[in-house]
């Protein structure tokens, strides 16, 4: 199993979303982040706001998947999270030893 860790711009999640709805992914966790990375001290657009700034507002969203889907959910939500410009983001895949859904003690790929 791998978990797939993605930060992302905030207006790109509603098309992550699909894309990954659309690979048959059942769920996915997502927090409101700031951060900095090659932008930093870059002027950003956000909400058709122009400002500057050393924390930028990203999404993070992280994913559990089966090792045979992993590299589609990496590559669907590279399509659906690119704009081709600075601060698109990053993503990253981790394995993952264990998985364990509480409601029914089902473990690892079952319980993705």
């Amino acid at each position: 199993m791998k978990l797939i860790v993605a930060i992302i711009k905030p207006f790109k999640l509603d098309e992550v979303r699909e894309a990954l709805a659309g690979l048959g992914v059942q769920g996915m966790t997502v927090s409101e982040v700031k951060g900095f990375g090659r932008q930093k001290g870059q002027t950003e657009i956000y909400r058709g706001a122009e400002y500057t700034t050393n924390m930028v507002p990203k999404i993070k969203i992280e994913v559990a998947a089966a090792d045979d889907l992993a590299p589609r959910v990496v590559e669907a939500v590279q399509q659906a999270a690119h704009t081709g410009s600075i601060g698109d983001g990053k993503i990253f895949v981790l394995d993952l030893g264990q998985a364990v859904r509480i409601r029914t003690g089902e473990t690892n790929d079952i319980a993705l």
